[in-house]
């Protein structure tokens, strides 16, 4: 996209009030938002103020709306739910509350609001701005205010973000809080599967999700259930029976426990609900089996928010201000949401009407209409459960003599072993044999290889780690063997599950054709690290656990710090040469600076950087954090900044230093790495399908595939997931230090900055710009779960 980059400097606040108030039900994240609002406003010369309490403080006036500072927000962004307060708001429903509302605003120069709340939030603060002229003469003829003002305060501008645990507002892809709410769930279904297991148990799980069933669908997922009940997709008739054979069908391959996952708002296809103890009692009565009723309950609105949500939240936040200082009394109220992983503006009222529209479907029983209307992710979720969670019986599978073998290459990085699940699965719905890999290319080389079954990958999603072992020994060495060993064994295509070593590998496979015609097969990268350093993807599978697994440990480090007052803490992350993990980390953590190799820095900023964090002792904010990538600077190691910052800020705070090391590779896997994992393996396996055929010579009887677009890697970009020939990206590759010429996250490095109070420029280019509802391209799918 050639164009000339926009910054937001142009954009100044001066003589701009801005108000932000949370309203409808909590979710995690919020706070980060209200954070991000207040030091975007502050930053570009607002003035800032609070409402507590939501549309009732609006109501109230008096103490309930405040103009806040910096400091003011500090320490908030991990903490869950939201600390301005939310309430239901009879008042502001009736014209007489809202000429109340408007008369505090005006008192206080606001005609900026920024809502964070769900769609009945969003249409009342529309309603709001759509009276807001006619509720101004209203007060003028009262003679509450003079015409002066209503002249002045003439337009109300709305940004929206959506807060809710339910991810039922259509047009974005996540709204804030629902990564948390799967992370509660998640750790909640990982601890009840041991205790399943050691009784031979079924859980029947109630999640929340009254009208929309993503929570439910999504945990599913990600912990491969047996049975999922969603308001979206009822059971069809006679399921009783359908479901009680499969869960015998489970019992008698040996699995220990059942799980059944059921949203609050579940129905069946008359529109009758379905209830976690009617399950229950089904179960009983029909099977016998031991069951239990778990009701998660408002669990799942608690907690930290994740360092995804906290993401989210600070970029809608930095958005939402900038949405509101480029509105003209023309633009219409909007929303800032999120679409594959930009951030993108909508009209508030096209995703209310088609959130609705939703709703009205399944109270027609248009079910498939309400999974379409839900979008492509959720649609792509529902497909994807479908097919993994159902073994049709060998009878009914095609049967296509492929053999395909599936192996891991490089470091552990958790979601592998679930997209080592969902390659055996669906490679075996499309017909064919698959063969595992036991430790990488050298294993394959040893003739460590296996076919595995359906039933082999039982249970693996919540799995960290490689189950199938992992090296990250390279081809070359070993080409000869390992053509030897795929002829053997007759493979028929390859998919590589790794970091840059499967990248590499796979480069080498190709250019090896020449040599081993067993390397002329279909090969697929799906690209899986912690350091998110593969060239053709936004995203690599494990990144988001280990930036949970970051964020955790800053939080607890700066929690540490609040007893000693002045305290600065020089934490390095892992990452190889590529700084996402300490940007990124950075950015969700709130720390002050974050080195990184992609963006050099001298003596004279960490100097820069020093001063700074001794001014921010000066305030009420007691406590400083800085990230450090591991190869960000051969001579200005870990040592060499905590042993700088200690002496300079001598007399001013002190320092500690900590190495997080391989705890950022462990640990299991988070919801967003489970599914991002499931679905993109997925559809790895349906694209080697397809090549298989598109490759297959009759007459010779076997799979001859020597093109360029016969070797591919499976990314995600911007919005979309996309193919690309790893050939085409040596061209995008630094081979010496291992990462892509140009990454997507730098963009938010001043974010990072502008939210620590430094000055710094901002490229807008990419924002601004009004889409619509119905433009937005659905494939839209893993920037959501």
């Amino acid at each position: 996209m050639d164009h000339q980059p926009k910054f937001f400097e142009n954009l100044s606040g001066a003589g701009k009030a801005i108000a932000v108030l949370t309203s409808g039900g909590d979710a995690q994240g919020m706070n980060a938002a209200v954070r991000a609002v207040v030091r975007m406003g502050i930053y570009v010369n607002a003035k800032v103020y609070f409402i507590y309490e939501g549309y009732q403080g609006m109501v109230d006036g008096g103490d309930n709306i405040v103009e806040v500072s910096w400091e003011s927000v500090s320490s908030i962004l991990q903490v869950g739910g939201t600390v301005i307060g939310s309430a239901r708001c009879k008042p502001f429903r009736t014209r007489e509350g809202r000429l109340q509302a408007a008369l505090n605003l005006v008192q206080r120069g606001i005609t900026n609001l920024c809502v964070i709340g769900g769609d009945g939030s969003l249409t009342g603060a529309n309603l709001f701005r759509e009276e807001w002229s006619g509720l101004l003469e209203e007060l003028a003829q009262k003679g509450k205010i003079d015409a002066e003002a209503v002249k002045k305060y003439a337009y109300l501008n709305i940004v929206g973000m959506v807060g809710s645990i339910d991810n039922d507002f259509c047009g974005t892809d996540m709204t804030i809080g629902t990564d948390s709410a799967l992370h509660r769930i998640i750790e909640v279904v990982d601890a009840i599967m041991t205790t399943a297991q050691s009784h031979q148990r079924t859980f029947v799980l109630e999640v929340m999700g009254r009208h929309c069933g993503y929570l439910a669908l999504v945990s599913a997922l990600a912990c491969g259930a047996d049975w999922v009940f969603i308001p979206e997709y009822p059971p069809e008739e006679g399921w009783e029976d359908t479901m009680c054979v499969k869960l015998s069908e489970n019992r008698a391959r040996k699995k220990r426990l059942n799980i059944i996952i059921v949203a609050e708002g579940a129905i069946d296809c008359h529109n009758k609900p379905i209830t976690s103890e009617k399950v229950k009692d089904l179960v009983v009565q029909r099977l016998g089996f031991d069951t239990r009723v778990t009701i998660l309950g408002h669990v799942q609105r608690g907690g930290t928010p994740s360092a995804f949500d906290r993401i989210l939240a600070s970029r809608m936040g930095v958005e939402a201000v900038l949405a509101l200082l480029e509105a003209t009394p023309d633009t219409p109220a909007c929303v800032v949401s999120l679409s594959g992983n930009q951030a993108v503006r909508l009209p508030l009222m096209e995703c209310v009407q088609m959130t609705q529209a939703v709703q009205k479907a399944m109270d027609e029983g248009r079910f498939l209409e309400a999974v379409k209307l839900r979008g492509r992710s959720f649609e792509n979720n529902l497909n994807t459960y479908k097919l993994l969670s159902h073994k049709k019986p060998d009878a009914e599978l095609p049967k296509t003599n492929f053999n395909v073998a599936v192996l891991n290459v490089g470091a552990p990085a958790a979601g592998m072993n679930a997209a080592v699940r969902a390659a055996v699965r669906v490679g075996m719905t499309e017909g064919h044999k698959i063969f595992a890999v036991i430790d990488g290319f050298e294993g394959f080389a040893r003739g460590k290889i296996k076919e595995i079954s359906w039933g082999d990958v039982g249970g693996w999603t919540g799995q960290g780690g490689s189950i199938l072992g992992t090296k990250r020994t390279l081809p070359a060495k070993y080409l000869e063997k390992i053509a030897d060993q795929m002829r053997t064994n007759n493979i028929n295509a390859l998919m590589v599950i790794g970091g840059f070593e499967a990248f590499e590998s796979c480069l080498q496979l190709q250019e090896a054709r020449t040599s081993f015609e067993e390397f002329r097969v279909p090969i697929c990268v799906v690209p899986a690290t912690i350091s998110n350093n593969v060239p053709g993807t936004d995203y690599s599978l494990g990144t988001d656990t280990a930036l949970n697994a970051i964020v955790e440990t800053c939080d607890r480090i700066k929690q540490s710090a609040s007893g000693t007052k002045r305290r600065v803490f020089i934490i390095e992350t892992m990452g190889g040469y590529c700084g996402y993990l300490a940007n990124m980390g950075a950015l969700a953590a709130g720390a002050d600076a974050a080195y990184i190799f992609e963006e050099q820095f001298d003596i004279r900023e960490l100097q820069a950087n020093v001063e700074h964090l001794t001014e921010k002792m000066k305030t009420s904010i007691q406590r400083g954090l800085v990230l450090r990538n591991e190869n960000c600077n051969e001579n200005y190691t870990t040592d060499f900044i905590y042993q700088l910052y200690s002496e300079e800020g001598k007399g001013v705070f002190d320092c500690r230093k900590n190495v997080l090391g391989h705890m950022q590779q462990g640990g299991a896997p988070s919801p967003f790495d489970r599914n991002f994992g499931t679905k993109i393996s997925a559809k790895a396996m349906q694209w080697i399908s397809k090549k298989l055929k598109e490759t297959y010579r009759k007459g010779a009887g076997k799979v001859f595939a020597n093109t360029d677009d016969s070797v591919c890697l499976l990314g995600m970009r911007r919005r979309n997931l996309v193919f690309q020939p790893v050939a085409e990206l040596k061209s995008e590759t630094d081979f010496v230090h291992r990462i892509p010429k140009e990454q997507w996250w730098l963009k938010l490095r001043p974010l990072m900055k502008i939210l620590a109070k430094y000055k710094t420029s901002y490229d807008v280019s990419d924002s601004g710009q009004l889409e619509h509802v119905a433009m937005l391209p659905k494939e839209a799918e893993t920037g959501a779960i």
